[in-house]
């Protein structure tokens, strides 16, 4: 038995899946604090399971609240900056582009020092251990408990990183490390910038996390925990506390791979519609489509493993505003069950007029039955039609695409949308995204500049290969299962010495035990 989990905004879902089959679900609202609706969720799926607790292998759980502490610049801890790359790279200082209140809440502390390698694994410049030592006694004196170290080119050779982190170890025992060649993948700037949000959520990882476990100990689950990655696949809680940025935007990619498996479909558009915002994705071979260029997490560029999704500020919370028509961003969120006006509410929500229009059965039509019939349709068109924009923006062609529905607030669509072949509603499609974190893999994932005028390529795809394997196996695959799934090569026609970018992802099931 798995146990799937979705942290929601508005709700949070649990699954309870036999293999392929869903054994129970449930859906309750997300309470304000970390464990509360976690553990009310995991209660009343045991009461419907009826599974003992013994037979539970592990417990997946994907969460928005490492997303949620960026986005609202809460709970986030001041993080030191350092950067190994001079004398070049002064020009542009860590977070030089991120936006000034972020900026501000993570305190802009940036150092710059020497070390960093060329892209073909040559240094820069040497580390100099007198100078890091003086960084270090300053992020003392600032009260700093976290740092982030980024060096040019350390996905090819991490050497200055690690030596940077031990000799920043030895002035600050305490303090809490990220690595930037264990974060972000090529690109100084980008893969800094992952690194520093990795550490900016380190002590909300942790409390969290630990809020996780309390609330599984408190309904008598001992089973494993495992959090979901922003690429579909899992880590264990340990490596969460560890690498919490590795979480951002987990939970469309979720809802992507439950919609995945419970049509069958590899390729498709799928469109997650919860409480407060669409998602809109495309499923490539059965797994989201990785963006191809640099995305934004809270406004900061960022080059980690993300799902190219798009985002839009239409859920079943919605506000519906008349004069003119405007349809959100704004939301009840979790508290759409009160505020509703077919829950006997007074504010009115897409979810009333989902349910005046006919597409939906929830709460007391009667409560909605004053709405003007114009207003209910102009509303429903505009409804869809917000939703055909996303899917026309998303979709890898023009031509016509199946659409798979998902999510709590899928009956806001009742009629056939633009753009799609067909339209799919899946059985348990509105907890699609704990279905999806139940049935996840575990991965692992080489990305890196080599150069081949001193290799050959083949030996250079044969190393980054069994690096991946080796990286899914020590992550908790089970070997007998593990497979490529991606191998990429990008030859960089602006770097000498045929240089050429090699990235390799390899899955696999979760190992028994």
């Amino acid at each position: 038995m798995r146990m799937g989990i979705d942290v929601g905004g508005t709700n949070t879902d649990a699954v309870m899946m036999d293999g392929a089959e869903v054994v129970a679900k449930v859906k309750v609202p997300t309470t304000t604090d970390v464990s509360g609706g976690v553990l009310e969720a995991v209660s009343r799926l045991l009461e419907r399971a009826r599974v003992p607790v013994g037979q539970i292998r592990g417990v997946m759980l994907g969460t928005t609240h490492f997303t949620n502490a960026l986005v609202e610049r809460r709970r986030l801890q001041e993080v030191a900056a350092v950067r190994l790359g001079l004398p070049a790279t002064a020009a542009l200082p860590p977070m030089v582009d991120w936006p000034c209140d972020l900026r501000r809440a993570l305190g802009d502390h940036g150092f710059l020092a020497h070390g960093g390698h060329e892209f073909d694994g040559r240094r820069l410049s040497p580390v100099e251990a007198g100078e890091l030592r003086r960084i270090a006694r300053e992020i003392g004196r600032r009260g700093l408990r976290s740092v982030a170290i980024a060096s040019v080119f350390s996905p090819v050779n991490p050497e200055a990183e690690l030596e940077a982190a031990a000799i920043l170890r030895e002035v600050l025992p305490d303090a809490s490390l990220s690595l930037s060649h264990e974060i972000g993948r090529m690109g100084l700037l980008e893969r800094e910038n992952a690194a520093i949000l990795n550490a900016c959520l380190k002590d909300v990882s942790t409390t969290t996390i630990r809020a996780f476990h309390d609330a599984l100990a408190q309904a008598g689950v001992l089973a494993p925990l495992y959090l979901t990655q922003n690429d579909g696949t899992l880590m264990s809680s340990d490596r969460a506390e560890r690498y919490p940025a590795f979480t951002l935007c987990s939970g469309p990619t979720n809802s992507m791979r439950g919609a995945a498996f419970l049509t069958g479909l590899a390729d498709a558009m799928v469109v997650d519609i919860g409480g407060t915002t669409t998602d809109v994705g495309a499923l490539r071979r059965g797994l989201p489509r990785e963006a191809s260029m640099t995305l934004r997490v809270a406004g900061v560029r960022c080059n980690f493993r993300m799902p190219d999704v798009l985002s839009i500020g239409l859920g079943g919370g919605s506000h519906v505003l008349d004069g003119p028509l405007r349809i959100g961003p704004r939301s009840t969120g979790h508290e759409l069950t009160q505020r509703a006006l077919v829950f006997g509410g007074d504010t009115l929500t897409a979810t009333d007029i989902a349910v005046a229009a006919g597409c939906a059965v929830m709460g007391d039509r009667a409560k909605v039955a004053h709405l003007a019939d114009e207003l209910v349709a102009r509303a429903a068109l505009r409804i869809h039609e917000m939703v055909e924009a996303a899917i026309d923006r998303g979709k890898p062609a023009a031509a016509d695409i199946p659409v798979v529905l998902v999510g709590g607030g899928s009956s806001l669509i009742c009629r056939p949308l633009q753009g799609t072949s067909e339209i799919v509603r899946p059985r348990h499609a509105e907890v699609a995204n704990a279905v999806g974190a139940a049935i996840a893999h575990v991965s692992g994932e080489v990305d890196r500049v080599v150069n081949l005028e001193s290799r050959s390529r083949d030996d250079a795809l044969a190393e980054a290969q069994a690096e991946a394997i080796a990286k899914a196996s020590a992550a908790g695959a089970d070997p007998a299962s593990i497979h490529l799934l991606d191998i990429e090569e990008v030859p960089l026609a602006y770097l000498p010495s045929n240089a050429t970018r090699i990235r390799v992802k390899a899955i696999g099931d979760l190992r028994n035990g």
